[in-house]
Formats: structure tokens, C-alpha cells, sequence
């Protein structure tokens, strides 16, 4: 579910926004390839990450989602 290899989520995700939606989507066609049809969202939250380092740290974290098919491609974004 991450993309980061090393970076882990542990705990609950936080503070969850919408940041696209529908066209508004960039990657819009490879989702509808890759995962099937649905209303494609981008979000982004809080949630606290194991680093490869071993220590846990609060980031920003990105992913997008759709009704029926779930989150797909988590990515850790920053430290927050």
C-alpha cells in the first residue's frame, strides 16, 4: 500500500481532506486502467510514519480512492 518501500503508517490516519476530484484528477485514465471505473478522489492527511531509521514521525501522506475499489497508492509526501 506504500510506495516509500521503508516508510511504514503506524496509528490512525488524521485530518483527511479531498484535494481533487473527478477530471480534476491528473492521473485519472491510468486509475480507470489499473483499478476499474469509480468516482477517483486525491487525499491527503496526517498520520504518524516508521522511518527506515526506525523512528516515528507525524508526515503528510497522499493517496487516491474511489467507492468500491479502496485506497490506492499511499505515498509519504513530507514531514510534518
Amino acid at each position: 500500500m506504500n510506495d516509500e518501500g521503508d516508510v511504514e503508517i503506524v496509528g490512525r490516519v488524521q485530518d483527511v481532506r479531498e484535494i481533487a476530484s473527478g477530471r480534476s484528477v491528473r492521473a485519472l485514465a491510468r486509475l480507470r486502467r489499473s483499478y476499474g471505473p469509480g468516482r477517483w478522489r486525491k487525499m491527503k492527511a496526517t498520520a504518524f510514519v516508521r522511518l527506515p531509521d526506525g523512528t516515528v514521525r507525524r508526515a503528510e501522506v497522499h493517496w487516491y480512492e474511489a467507492q468500491g475499489v479502496g485506497r490506492k497508492e499511499m505515498k509519504f509526501k513530507r514531514l510534518v
